[in-house]
């Protein structure tokens, strides 16, 4: 009998029940990109589309007997972070991985919505800053998310490079800065200790792009996962990505979901 084994990613975020983000975005997204996908859920979302209903957070307890229960049996070799909404929730992650040494470790700061509405508390946002970002291997903030964690506000893509340059500095963690949001057609800037680099792509005029945040992240996740360096690991992303709203799905009456298994 022959055996085979494959590389594992651990999700640890909220449930969509509309399936086109959260844990559900990011298990697809890791089952296309060859990876097995684990999940700690720190909230369940009763969500579609057109926006979220209701929230019911997990216990701070029980979060952190989700992440044993995988650690001690399934050892991720990556890990994706994403809707942490309150600070206990987010200090029992950083204990939890900390204690684990939990590598390659993918942290989407999931504070403010597409919309512009404020998802996360003033508490929250500064254990983020204190407990998470010093632990993470790469953050995938955009425009607003880096605006509230640098304090430098972003109007070009000169601004974007002071930004993602001061948050890898401070925090030591790289920092992959989502364009879009009006500055560039959809041209992404990756800061690492070793220098900068920018990725170019086209914006594709679909407006279905729910659960883009956290399928980008996911993806990156499982790539650093399969052994990739970090700036493969964003290139191929972002080509996933591309495929998976080029293939223009269309669900639902808001702003619908991606196709994760467009390739498959």
């Amino acid at each position: 009998m022959h055996y085979s084994k494959m590389k594992t990613v651990l999700t640890i975020a909220g449930s969509d029940s509309s399936g086109g983000a959260g844990i559900q975005a990011d298990l697809k997204t890791m089952l296309a990109n060859g990876v097995y996908g684990m999940s700690a859920i720190t909230a369940l979302t009763a969500q579609n589309t057109t926006g979220v209903a209701a929230i019911s957070e997990v216990t701070p307890e029980f979060l952190g007997q989700q992440i044993d229960a995988v650690f001690t049996d399934i050892f991720p070799d990556a890990v994706k972070i994403g809707m942490t909404a309150n600070a206990e929730l987010i200090e029992v992650i950083a204990e939890r991985l900390s204690f684990y040494k939990a590598e390659n470790i993918v942290l989407d700061p999931v504070m403010i919505a597409t919309s512009g509405a404020r998802l996360i508390s003033e508490e929250a946002i500064a254990v983020l800053k204190e407990k998470l970002l010093p632990i993470a291997s790469v953050i995938t903030p955009n425009i607003p998310e880096a605006e509230v964690l640098s304090g430098i506000s972003i109007a070009n893509q000169s601004d974007m490079e002071k930004a993602a340059d001061y948050i890898n500095k401070i925090y030591g963690c790289a920092v992959l800065l989502k364009g879009g949001h009006g500055i560039n057609d959809a041209n992404d800037l990756l800061c690492e200790n070793s220098g900068m680099t920018w990725f170019e792509s086209v914006r594709i005029n679909n407006p279905n792009t729910h659960g883009t945040g956290c399928t980008l992240s996911s993806a990156i996740a499982s790539n650093l996962a399969r052994g990739y360096d970090l700036k493969t690991s964003v290139q191929l992303a972002k080509e996933y990505i591309s495929g998976a709203i080029a293939a223009m799905l269309d669900l639902g009456k808001g702003s619908g979901p991606l196709n994760h298994g467009f390739a498959l």
